[in-house]
């Protein structure tokens, strides 16, 4: 900083009275901490264990894979999930593993997660620094009562997420400029570069945050080439700090698959053993600008899949824009004089140099997360800035009339805490706090050998792998990135299947497998026809049943599990039959499939997928937009499972083999469509 701008630095901090951290002690805050994690505490215990979709697919394998390496004996146990940096998810696993009861685990975690809570109390301060000590301490309250009442923090609390771990270090990054916004610090600066930096290599989605800060450095009291000296120190801080973390995990993604970041940005290093199609999950992106600008009023709707995927009603959003916009004809009703001249901005509580560096911030980051996200799980921390942006402006808009201001946000907290109440979903398939969290019956003849075990289906069992023998090998083949028999992935799941034998073993949910006739899941028929392609069957008769206590049931999956879980093990053995007619009907389905996905490509993307079989069906999952599209008894069709959608029938195979159809197709108010506009000539209706 020059002589003159520190000159200048010290005449504005001598003009503003400034609180010191003396006046708001830690005898003040210490109580206000313990609530926020008595809060958290109760919370949990009150909405049950949490057994969510996630946690069974891939939360403890990563955890438990970041411990052990499983490179030389899983391979997409826990599908394209299990490669993301698992670092995040060790501290569950080492819970769960220790043994202790599923309230205990459940508890350490919701106190660690209560201090996202802690740092919106601080940052709640930091916005109002030139007010009373009593008037800061309120102000801090009130965000963080604005905070907790989001349906989604609610939601993951206690739970294997790390949404809120993550974000308490985008949150800590945040606090730190916002500190600097009033007093630059190069200190200060460099922390938060470092936070931000690990939390975007421990969750790559918090990278949106970490770019979205540089706008806070845009409000620093010095002069333009100083911001840029910080800018780039920050930018310098994330970038090392995020090498750091992330280069351990890269190493090994990089050897294995000469991807570091696979199956991320696989378009640009090309491991020929993952789509090289871009990635871009569209579940919650707006399909067009007018959904985007509606959003924050959307989300008030107690609807689930408008920004997450359960119910999760939030006014907050809505509420800010109210506020902003008052703020705007306030300021536009005296342009020539500053916002605090306005007679209801008289005395603010809370700097307004702070709220307009944090809105702006927000606004940028908003934007860039609808483009990217529109995710409200990967939002966490910047909707706790919200909920201090709201608290700091209600405070000093209606700074001259206090009961004006206490009974609006009387309503403010009761709306919300109504919508969360009565409309909120706030635990993912909840299960009793009964014993540890997962209770795993392995039947002895289990263990005797190294095995392998074959998952099929799109959910793994991966959850098994720490309670399998340490030797034991995970291939889920049917996941939501089917292997197929041939190329790369072929190769390596052969590779494996050979180390092992002839101690393979398929693994499904199921008491039992079923014949046919009993028109039930798992058959042995679909299973066999899935295992096929890898010259495998299974032997009916040696079969043995896992059991597992502790979950609840769980509609995500369809038709829910069953309490206690049973998963059916049998032994898979060598499978000599001719299947020469299903190549070539694969080959058939294969043609029909690459041309729906060429006639649609903004719904079938990334296009050119694995294609899985199961009996007589051959499907294609869209990663990008969850869209399942398969061909089957001469018929064509796709749904989208996430929103549970109608199937679309789009005609018939023998149709569609003959030459593709054009097609009416797109996304419309946050649902999938299409129909076919001309059939071939040789099938036309009459």
């Amino acid at each position: 900083m020059s002589v003159a701008a520190e000159l200048q630095e010290r005449r504005l901090q001598a003009a503003t009275p400034v609180v010191s951290v003396g006046h708001v002690a830690l005898s003040v805050r210490l109580p206000i901490f313990l609530a926020c994690t008595l809060l958290a505490l109760l919370i949990n215990y009150a909405l049950g264990k949490e057994m969510a979709w996630d946690l069974l697919n891939y939360h403890l394998y990563a955890g438990f894979g970041a411990v052990h390496d499983r490179f030389g004996q899983d391979y997409f146990a826990a599908g394209p999930q299990g490669y993301m940096n698992p670092y995040a998810y060790v501290p569950f696993y080492a819970l769960v593993a220790s043994g202790l009861p599923a309230i205990v685990v459940a508890s350490v975690l919701a106190a660690l997660h209560s201090i996202i809570l802690w740092l919106t109390f601080e940052l709640g301060l930091t916005v109002s620094p030139s007010a009373t000590p009593a008037r800061r301490i309120a102000i801090a309250i009130c965000a963080v009562a604005m905070a907790a009442l989001n349906p989604v923090l609610l939601q993951q609390l206690g739970t294997s997420f790390t949404d809120i771990t993550t974000g308490e270090l985008v949150l800590g990054g945040w606090l730190l400029l916002a500190t600097s916004v009033r007093i630059p610090s190069a200190g200060r600066i460099l922390a938060a570069g470092v936070l931000l930096g690990a939390a975007t290599a421990l969750k790559p989605t918090n990278a949106v945050h970490a770019f979205s800060a540089l706008t806070l450095l845009v409000f620093l009291r010095v002069p333009f080439t100083s911001r840029l000296r910080f800018a780039s120190a920050y930018v310098i801080a994330v970038g090392l700090s995020f090498a750091a973390i992330a280069a351990p995990w890269a190493y090994r993604l990089e050897r294995e698959f000469g991807n570091p970041f696979f199956p991320l940005l696989n378009n640009i290093f090309r491991s020929p053993e993952f789509t090289t199609g871009t990635l871009r999950h569209m579940r919650f992106i707006p399909s067009s600008l007018p959904e985007a600008l509606w959003r924050p009023f959307a989300m008030l709707d107690p609807w689930a899949m408008v920004h997450v995927e359960v119910r999760a009603p939030d006014s907050r959003y809505a509420l800010l824009l109210v506020l902003a916009g008052i703020l705007l004809v306030l300021r536009l009703h005296r342009p020539g004089q500053p916002a605090q001249a306005a007679p209801s901005m008289a005395s603010p509580t809370a700097d307004p140099r702070v709220l307009a560096a944090l809105g702006c911030a927000l606004s940028v980051d908003w934007v860039l997360w609808l483009i990217g996200s529109g995710n409200s799980r990967y939002f966490l921390p910047l909707a706790c800035v919200a909920g201090v942006l709201v608290i700091g402006l209600v405070f000093n808009l209606f700074a001259r009339w206090p009961k004006a201001r206490n009974y609006i946000l009387a309503a403010i907290f009761a709306t919300q805490g109504l919508q969360v109440w009565m409309g909120g979903e706030l635990r993912w398939s909840a299960a009793p706090w009964n014993g540890q969290w997962f209770e795993v019956t392995v039947p002895e003849p289990l263990t005797r050998h190294p095995t392998l075990y074959l998952m099929m289906e799109v959910r793994s069992n991966s959850f098994l792998a720490p309670y399998l023998p340490a030797d034991a090998g995970l291939i889920d083949i049917a996941s939501s990135y089917p292997l197929e028999a041939t190329g790369p992935n072929g190769t390596r799941v052969r590779s494996l299947i050979q180390r092992y034998a002839p101690h393979v073993r398929l693994l499904v949910t199921g008491e039992r497998l079923y014949s046919d006739a009993e028109r039930r899941a798992p058959t042995v028929s679909g299973l066999n026809s899935t295992v096929q392609a890898f010259g495998l069957q299974i032997d009916p008769g040696d079969c043995a049943t896992i059991g597992v206590r502790g979950i609840a049931s769980d509609p995500e999956v369809g038709t829910g599990l069953p309490y206690p879980l049973f998963l059916v093990s049998c032994a898979l053995v060598p499978d000599h039959a001719d299947h020469s007619a299903d190549l070539a009907r694969q080959r058939t389905a294969n043609i029909v499939l690459d041309r729906l996905e060429d006639a649609c490509p903004q719904l079938f993307s990334p296009r050119r997928p694995p294609t899985g079989r199961y009996a007589y069906m051959w499907r294609r999952i869209y990663l990008n937009t969850d869209l399942v599209a398969w061909v089957s008894k001469d018929e064509v069709k796709f749904f989208d499972p996430a929103r549970g959608d109608d199937t679309i029938y789009l005609g018939s195979e023998s149709d569609w083999a003959r030459a593709a159809p054009r097609l009416a197709c797109g996304r419309r108010n946050d649902h999938y469509f299409a129909r076919v506009l001309n059939l071939p000539p040789a099938s036309k209706e009459p």
